[in-house]
This record gives structure tokens, C-alpha cells and sequence, in this order.
């Protein structure tokens, strides 16, 4: 089973230019020690989906590939074959996989073989306090004229 918090967070960072800010205000909370676990995490990045999962299941924490209005509005990973499945394991082992616009990455139901999806995948803690901050910035776009 995967830890119910962790202590790691892994995205890659040289997209941030594009991240909603909401999305930036959470990782601040991280890296900062100012999270609901009140202590800084560190970030490690391989840039392979199934290591980053594979440490994120053994040692908790998440996994993030959110959408960046600059390259990558829907996404970068595709949801069919590699978000839904890695969200299947961790889901299996007490985790959460979230999408970050709908709610449960295992949810979505793919339009197209290829289609893409942003993902926040990792400990159910973790992960839940992400999507604090996501849906507050869902409820003030609903809620603009």
C-alpha cells in the first residue's frame, strides 16, 4: 500500500511558466514547509512516468503533470495508455489520480486512442489537498461574469 503522505513531489518544473496559479500556490506550500504536512518536501524529477510512480508508491507523495496554457492545455500524457493505467495501480494501492478538472482521473472517459490529460497521481493525502487548491480556482472561474 502506498503511504497515506509522503514527502517527495515530481513534476517538471520547466513548464511552470504555464501553471494555473493555483497550482503554483500549492507546490509554494510544499516547498516551503507551509502544506497541511508542515514540513518541506523535495522535489525529485526523473523524468519517467513509471519511476517517479514507482518511488511515489513506495515512499508516498505525488506525482504531477498538470496542463500549462503555454505547450500543453489538455495535457501531455496520454490518458489511455499511460495516465488511466498508472492510475489504476496506485488507485489499487490506496492512492488517489485525480485530473485536476473533473475529479477522478480513472473517471474520464476517453473521446480519442490518443487523447491527453493532465494528472496528479500519489497519496490520497497528498492528493487531496491538491484538490483544495484546484477546485477554489475552478469556483472563481464559474463564478466570473
Amino acid at each position: 500500500t502506498i503511504p497515506p503522505r509522503g514527502n517527495v513531489y515530481s513534476c517538471n518544473e520547466a513548464n511552470s511558466e504555464g501553471w494555473s496559479p493555483e497550482f503554483k500556490e500549492y507546490l509554494r506550500g510544499l516547498k516551503m514547509g507551509t502544506s497541511q504536512a508542515n514540513k518541506p518536501y523535495a522535489h525529485r524529477y526523473v523524468g519517467s512516468m513509471v519511476g517517479d510512480i514507482h518511488r511515489t508508491l513506495m515512499y508516498g507523495g505525488i506525482f504531477c503533470y498538470p496542463s500549462d496554457s503555454m505547450l500543453h492545455p489538455r495535457g501531455n500524457l496520454q490518458l489511455l495508455y499511460k495516465t488511466a493505467p498508472m492510475a489504476f495501480v496506485v488507485s489499487q494501492a490506496g492512492g488517489k489520480a485525480i485530473d485536476g478538472e473533473t475529479g477522478d482521473l480513472l473517471a474520464v472517459q476517453p473521446e480519442r486512442v490518443h487523447q491527453k490529460s493532465p494528472c496528479f497521481i500519489g497519496s490520497p493525502e497528498d492528493v487531496a489537498e491538491l484538490e483544495t487548491y484546484l477546485t477554489k480556482g475552478l469556483e472563481q472561474v464559474s463564478s466570473s461574469p
